[in-house]
């Protein structure tokens, strides 16, 4: 059986992308990045989830990496993180310049140390357009350079790349994926802003998969 390495970030995808793995395979570790992100509050929801799962958590320290990068509302502090929708004008100040295939081709080391033939990433259709890494073609091509990078060992798989995100969490509902321990906004206060973009996605998510958002936002949000 192929061994499994889950990229974590701590949020609904991923976490998803965990059950399903759990449910089929037997995962053999979960891998988070610290890049200096201002949500850095992520890191403690993918140990959580990985703890429930009974996985290993290994985070992989790049926020040399992260400080050195400009202009994104994820590591910038000058960069103000975008309220309202999720759609490409809006959240256009969130792309981290090749962050997932950055993020993917650290795990495939990590994971060719390890004896881990896959690593799979919940990248889904509603990241398409906004995030160029994150498109199918870019996922088909990493997975052919993550084979030629390692002979053979390792490779990329995206169960999600065509799916959208409520699909997802209908997915991970019916798994029993622990969605109330998972994070999403990245503000990265003490409880979910209810009002950035990441937000309103994961809130938008929940109510047309027709689910109860177990998310606790912010008390001034009306949800």
């Amino acid at each position: 059986m192929t061994r499994i390495a889950v990229l974590l970030s701590g949020g609904l995808d991923s976490t998803t992308a965990l059950a399903v793995a759990a449910q089929d395979h037997e995962p053999a570790m979960t891998i988070s990045v610290d890049y200096g992100q201002k949500h850095v509050r992520e890191l403690a929801a993918a140990r959580a989830v990985s703890d429930r799962y009974g996985v290993e958590n290994v985070v992989i320290d790049l926020r040399s990496w992260g400080r050195s990068l400009r202009g994104s509302a994820l590591t910038d502090d000058g960069v103000a993180v975008p309220r309202g929708s999720y759609d490409a004008e809006n959240m256009a100040v969130t792309v981290v310049p090749n962050r997932n295939a950055t993020f993917l081709m650290a795990a495939v080391g990590l994971a060719q140390t390890h004896e881990v033939g896959e690593v799979w990433t919940a990248v889904h259709a509603g990241d398409h357009t906004l995030y160029a890494d994150c498109r199918p073609e870019f996922i088909a091509s990493a997975a052919e350079t993550a084979k030629l990078g390692t002979d053979g060992a390792v490779t990329i798989r995206a169960p999600f790349v065509n799916m959208s995100k409520a699909d997802i969490v209908r997915q991970g509902s019916m798994l029993g994926a622990p969605f109330d321990l998972t994070w999403s906004c990245y503000e990265g206060g003490a409880e979910h802003c209810g009002e950035c973009g990441t937000c309103a996605e994961r809130r938008e998510s929940f109510a047309i998969a027709g689910l109860e958002d177990p998310t606790t936002y912010d008390g001034s949000v009306q949800r």
